[in-house]
């Protein structure tokens, strides 16, 4: 029975010593063995078999890279502000054998080595170029960096500033900046805003004031052409009235005691009025009276012949009679023919001015675009047309 249980005890011991002797190592990791508390060997992943008792795995070395991130230093400016700086290093190492016995503490030598190097950078920059120089910073703190821990067997591959804290009140100070230039933004915006509107008011105006001119001008011409044709057309009609009335007399034939008679007839209406004081005989009257007494002593038959030689002398063609609806037809034809040709005429006008408006923003644009200035004003003889841009004048008909 005794030996029973020393047989299991010394199994037991054997199991033990097999199971301290045999050591697996993970990926990405690389055992450090010390024999006796010396450097042995170093041990890749896998498994692998030590000498018990004798041989120990002292470090286990992460070869993936590391992040660790640093609490907030205060570093003073050159400006004498203080500023609060939060940074994150990222790390690997690439020496498992010197990062093991290089630095006690390879972490903390990295938070030191950072804070002081940290202070160095920003003591020679002032406040602003704290705040516009982060990728600067992390250069050089990077550099500092890897050269110090080169010799500790560990690679440092980035270091980045997650923030940078002013104090209170300048930050405040910074609020209040920010808010005056964008307030000034808004009010250069606003201020050219207005600026274009008026222009393009007073552009509207001018356009508009042209053509009402140049209605107001052919309204004229118009109207004048109208006059003219009316007094035309009143002429023309007495023309015809009397024509008519004097073809109509030597169609009647009249002989000259008519027509004496006939005035004798019309004296009454001369003196006829209300307001007539004064009657004035005319000296045709005396005409008039011998004229009737000759009459009456010459012979019916001598008077009669004497009468148709003179009516037969005064023969008398009439001109030929005149269309007027013809003529006002034709004329207003005409007037359609040039009142359209007018309208396609401003029409045009308006979309050669509207072409140029467009072209000329176009050109605006393009040049804001490559000279890198939007807020560039456009100048002003750009929006004044020359006299070749502006609308002609018709002649007036």
């Amino acid at each position: 029975m005794l030996s029973i249980i020393i047989s299991l005890m010394i199994a037991a011991v054997v199991v033990t010593i097999l199971l301290r002797a045999v050591r697996v190592i993970r990926q990405q990791q690389v055992g450090v063995v010390e024999r006796l508390g010396k450097f042995r060997r170093t041990l890749e992943p896998g498994p692998h078999l030590l000498v018990p008792v004798i041989d120990a795995v002292r470090y286990t070395m992460d070869m993936r890279e590391a992040v660790v991130p640093f609490p907030p230093q205060g570093v003073i400016t050159e400006d004498n502000l203080m500023v609060n700086i939060d940074s994150v290093i990222y790390y690997q190492v690439v020496d498992p054998v010197r990062a093991a016995y290089e630095a006690q503490n390879y972490i903390q030598a990295i938070e030191q080595l950072t804070m002081t190097t940290l202070r160095n950078i920003i003591g020679g920059l002032d406040l602003e170029q704290t705040l516009t120089s982060r990728e600067e910073i992390n250069q050089k703190l990077r550099a500092v960096l890897d050269e110090a821990t080169g010799k500790w067997g560990i690679k440092v591959n980035r270091v980045e500033l997650r923030s940078i804290e002013p104090p209170a009140t300048i930050r405040d100070a910074m609020e209040k900046g920010a808010r005056a230039e964008r307030d000034k933004r808004a009010a250069i915006l606003l201020a050219e805003g207005q600026r274009q509107s008026q222009i393009l008011s007073a552009s509207g105006d001018r356009e508009a004031s042209i053509l009402r001119a140049q209605g107001e001008r052919e309204s004229a011409v118009l109207r004048a052409q109208a006059d003219r044709q009316a007094a035309m057309l009143r002429a023309e009609g007495e023309a015809q009235a009397i024509t008519t009335t004097f073809n109509a007399i030597h169609a009647g034939k009249p002989t000259q005691s008519l027509l004496a008679y006939q005035y004798l007839r019309m004296l009454p209406n001369l003196a006829r009025g209300e307001s007539n004081k004064v009657w004035i005989v005319p000296s045709e009257l005396n005409d008039a009276l011998k004229g009737l007494g000759q009459l009456a002593g010459t012979a019916a038959a001598g008077g009669l012949r004497a009468g148709a030689e003179e009516a037969e002398e005064g023969e008398f063609s009439a001109p030929k009679p005149v269309d007027v609806f013809a003529e006002i037809e034709a004329q207003k034809k005409i007037d359609e023919a040039n009142s359209q040709a007018s309208v396609q005429q401003a029409i045009a006008e308006a979309e050669a001015l509207e072409g140029r408006r467009a072209a000329r923003l176009a050109t605006e644009a393009g040049n804001a675009l490559t000279t890198g200035r939007p807020d560039a004003a456009p100048q002003r003889a750009d929006l004044e047309e020359t006299p070749e841009q502006q609308p002609q004048e018709r002649p007036a008909e």
